[in-house]
């Protein structure tokens, strides 16, 4: 006799609709009469029991923490899942992760699993922005943000590195040599950062030098590649994370563009191999692994207060990647 429980999958594959669609309707978030209806018809039809969505998710609490980044192969989110799993591992928490590949869709997958499995605290790199999570809150899910926060949620703690002071920093730097057709190559979740890069420039900004790339390093390498030719009139470029440094260095390699001399260079992550460029690049530091660290320790704080968000500083590392403005 098969006794296997009804899961969220199940549900989905009978309706017709992704596991994201079924985790918003039973958690009440947003979704068409019909969809909600169609949805609700078959959990009844299938007998459907979850876990955590439409019960009390506090009482039905198994413990750990479930943890969510957009891809573990990035040296970054691996610091900072290690700090995770550091402070995890002293106060005898298990840790569930799962990658959303920068993915709202994925990432409300992904948080719909965690909710089946009775997981009650998440710390998470937030792909999605206030409809993603609005209704996983309202389930009573004790969630951190970690390295940046969901638009419309600034009310969720969040542990965050200092991208302001960063950026300011970089800028100065780079406008400090000379330089000022300076461009700015980013990535998913970077909006505050491109905001302080445009007030940093001021009349100096050029919209045609800020560039975003999709979460892949095909994706990076293509917006690197088609920055660097299209606009040869640029002299630095400041990249928003590792990946979109290591495809900056790859382009300007393939166009034989000359670091420092033709182009200057500074990268978002101090990752190991930024020191064996030739060049070395110049880095804004973040403290990857403290991140992780100190997110977990405010999702695993309970009673009193509602814990107040972190942020930590970057520093500005200095390497042979940048030199004065080329003359035009």
């Amino acid at each position: 006799m098969n006794t296997r429980r009804t899961t969220i999958k199940d549900v989905a594959e009978a309706a017709g609709v992704g596991v994201a669609t079924v985790s918003r309707v039973l958690s009440g978030g947003s979704a068409s009469p019909e969809t909600r209806e169609r949805v609700l018809a078959v959990a009844t039809q299938l007998d459907y029991r979850p876990s955590a969505l439409g019960r009390n998710l506090r009482q039905q609490r198994s413990g750990g923490i479930g943890l969510l980044v957009p891809d573990i192969t990035d040296s970054f989110y691996g610091r900072l899942a290690d700090g995770v799993l550091a402070c995890a591992r002293a106060a005898g928490e298990p840790v569930i992760l799962g990658t959303t590949g920068d993915d709202a869709e994925r990432e409300a997958e992904q948080i719909g699993m965690l909710l089946e499995q009775g997981v009650g605290r998440v710390v998470a790199v937030p792909a999605g922005d206030a409809e993603i999570w609005a209704p996983t809150l309202r389930t009573g899910l004790t969630t951190v943000f970690a390295h940046r926060s969901a638009a419309g949620h600034g009310d969720v703690p969040a542990v965050l590195a200092d991208d302001r002071s960063g950026v300011r920093t970089a800028v100065d730097y780079l406008t400090g040599l000379g330089h000022r057709r300076i461009a700015y190559l980013g990535g998913p979740g970077q909006e505050q950062r491109v905001a302080v890069f445009r007030q940093a420039l001021g009349a100096l900004v050029d919209e045609e030098l800020i560039v975003f790339a999709r979460g892949s390093r095909d994706s990076a390498y293509a917006a690197a590649a088609g920055l660097l030719q299209h606009r040869p009139d640029l002299t630095a470029v400041l990249a928003g994370g590792n990946l979109l440094g290591e495809a900056a260095v790859l382009a300007a390699r393939e166009l034989d563009l000359r670091v420092p001399k033709d182009l200057s260079m500074i990268m978002f992550d101090d990752v190991p191999w930024a020191e064996l460029c030739s060049p070395p690049l110049t880095v804004i530091a973040q403290p990857a692994q403290d991140i992780g660290y100190r997110a977990a320790e405010l999702v695993l704080r309970e009673g009193g207060r509602r814990p107040r968000g972190v942020l930590l500083p970057t520093e500005l590392v200095v390497r042979g990647s940048c030199g004065p403005r080329r003359a035009s």
